[in-house]
This record gives C-alpha cells, structure tokens and sequence, in this order.
C-alpha cells in the first residue's frame, strides 16, 4: 500500500504502541489526552496497519494522478452502523461496517479503495470487545483489498448509546465504461440475485433470543467487489445493480422498477431461499423478500448476456448461488414501477416497497 499515500514512508516516525491496561473504556480514552492516543494507537493503529494511517495527521492525504489511472470518476460513500447484538452468527458490526461500505461502492462499478473508520463508544464499553471489532474490519478490508486510512474516536457517559455504533466512509474509482444506474433497467432485461435471500435478517432475529427458535442460519455478511468485478467483465452493460441491505429484495425492486418506469415480473419458484429462512417467515409472518442482506445484490442485465454473468457469478464463492428470478416487462398501463410476482400457487401479487419496518437495528 505504499503508492497509496502521499507521504513518503521513510518520514513517518514509528509510534510505540502503549497498550491499554484498562479492562473497559472510560471517559478519559476520549478525552483528547494520553489515554485516547494510547486507545487509538493499541486498538486500531496497531491493527489496521498502514502508513497512511499510521502518520496519525487528522487526514488521509492521496496523489490524485493514483486515482486517475484506475477510472476516471470518484465514488464516495458513508454509513453509520447500530447493529443488536454487536456479534451474530457469521459477523459482527466490525465486518457489517466494512462490507457494507465496501458494496455500496461496488455496485455502481467502483473499484474500492480507501475507508474512514469513526466509532461512537458508551463507557464501559470492553476494551477487549473493541479489539475484536477492529480485527474483524481489518479482515474484510484485507479480503477487499481496500485501507482503512484515517477516523475519529468518541466516547460518551453511560447510558447515552448502545455499547457501539460505527460510521465508515469509502472513497473508490468507477471503472471506465461503467454505467450503472436504478433508471437504467429495459423491457426484455433479466433480473438476477447471487444466492439466498434473507440470511443477515434472520440470523439476527433469531441471534436475539426473543422468539423460541431453533435455527442454524448465519449472516451472509460479506464484501462483494470482487464479484461485481467479475460480473462487470463479463457483462460491462450492466444496466441495475444494488446490495439489498435493509428493506431487502423487495425494495430495491421497487426502487429499479420506479426509477425506470418498468414493470418487473418475479418467479416465486425461482427465489433461492433456504429451509430454515423459509421456516422462520413462515412461523412469524414475514416475507423473506424484505428481510436484510449483508451479501446480496440483485442486478439487471441485457438478456443476451444473462448466461455469461451467470457463469462468472458461480465462478465466484459469493456468487455460487446465483440465479435468475425475474424479468423486465413494460410498464403496465397507466400504472408506473410495478413490481409483480408469479406465485407458485399460478396466481400472481403485487410486490409493494416495504412499509415500516420489520425488524429494527439491523445493520
């Protein structure tokens, strides 16, 4: 990662990294004084460990011509994450940060570079706990290939937030040729998914222990940018593409339909669930075409170059799941962005953007 920062390398004085003695934080680590340089430092210096960051300056300084040789437009996204519980089957709110930082970049076809990493921490918070965070968003970084390269540290009394919330930025480069948008969706398009629908939402339902189930699901958190670099080699004329996080498949259906005037026809057969997903709406009532995802997209793509995106999609361990569960029609008359399922029963329903919220604090 050294071509990445702007400041050579030699000049950066190594840090000695104090660590932290204390079992919890209090509200000296976010005082501006030792005890937060000695929580930065041991924390998250330590562990996401590149010279960028490493300088410790109150930014990330980049040489714009890097850049330049990568695309020729900037992406730049944020989002603050409040997950309960902070640790789930298949992640935590460390990995949900990352990747999902990571995916709203990628999906309009950018390529992922850099992150910001800003942390709201409740006193009393376990210092041990926020080493286990931390290590996992440097995982996913590395396994994106991306930096976290610069953040901000706040700690606040007890009781005035709920253990941790976390705020990551992203900075990325689109890819030359890419034009991808919800408005760009035509009749005759295919609609296609990476694989089971639902995982992140159900995993935490049931990782919360409010409801008498017994289920083996685990979140599908994971960061898809190589995917969506496969998918865009395949296919450059990827019409729609976009992570269905909260609001689920359903949503951003709603979202491409509308924004494109088109009619979108789901085959209800063709949705790839799993059991024990299926078993859990069933049990309380919720469709699985709302719930969260972690480590799903659903595209749109030319007819004509649905096979080549799909075998590029299985060739990939995000995306061996994939399949096609939908078609793009014209609008129906006088009615705009309908969203239209054929059931497996042979009837068909309107798939109607999700109202309210099915389950809170989910991501």
């Amino acid at each position: 990662m050294n071509d990445r920062s702007a400041t050579p390398i030699e000049a950066v004085a190594p840090h000695r990294v104090r660590r932290v003695r204390d079992a919890s934080v209090n509200l000296a680590h976010g005082s501006g004084g030792r005890a937060m340089r000695d929580l930065i430092e041991d924390v998250f210096v330590s562990t996401f460990d590149n010279p960028t960051l490493a300088a410790l300056e109150d930014q990330a300084v980049f040489a714009l011509a890097d850049f330049a040789t990568r695309g020729d437009r900037l992406a730049f996204t944020t989002d603050s994450y409040v997950v309960d519980p902070l640790f789930f089957p298949g992640g935590d709110i460390g990995s949900l940060a990352v990747s999902g930082t990571v995916n709203d970049l990628a999906v309009c076809g950018a390529m992922p570079l850099y992150l910001s990493c800003a942390v709201v921490i409740e006193e009393g918070f376990s210092v041990d706990l926020l080493r286990r965070v931390a290590a996992s968003m440097q995982r996913v970084a590395l396994e994106a290939g991306i930096a976290i390269v610069t953040g901000d540290t706040k700690v606040v009394e007890r009781g005035c937030a709920d253990k941790l919330f976390i705020n990551t930025s992203g900075i990325g480069v689109v890819r030359h040729g890419a034009s991808i948008s919800a408005r760009n969706a035509r009749p005759g398009d295919v609609v296609i998914v990476n694989g089971y629908l639902g995982d992140h939402g159900a995993a935490i339902l049931v990782a919360r222990q409010q409801l008498a189930l017994e289920a083996d699901i685990e979140s599908d958190c994971c960061p898809l940018n190589g995917l969506i670099s496969a998918m865009l080699d395949a296919c450059p004329q990827i019409h729609c593409l976009r992570d269905a996080t909260r609001g689920g498949v359903a949503t951003v259906l709603n979202e491409f339909a509308q924004s494109s005037n088109v009619t979108i026809r789901l085959d209800e057969a063709a949705l790839p669930l799993r059991e024990q997903v299926q078993g859990a709406c069933e049990i309380l009532g919720l469709d699985p075409l709302y719930l969260a995802n972690e480590g799903k997209l659903v595209a749109v793509v030319p007819a004509d170059a649905a096979e080549r995106v799909l075998a590029a999609m299985r060739a990939n361990p995000a995306g061996r799941e994939a399949a096609v569960i939908g078609t793009v029609e014209r609008s129906e008359a006088q009615v705009d962005g309908l969203v239209v399922m054929q059931t497996v029963f042979g009837g068909q329903r309107i798939v109607d953007m999700l109202v309210g919220e099915q389950l809170p604090r989910i991501c």
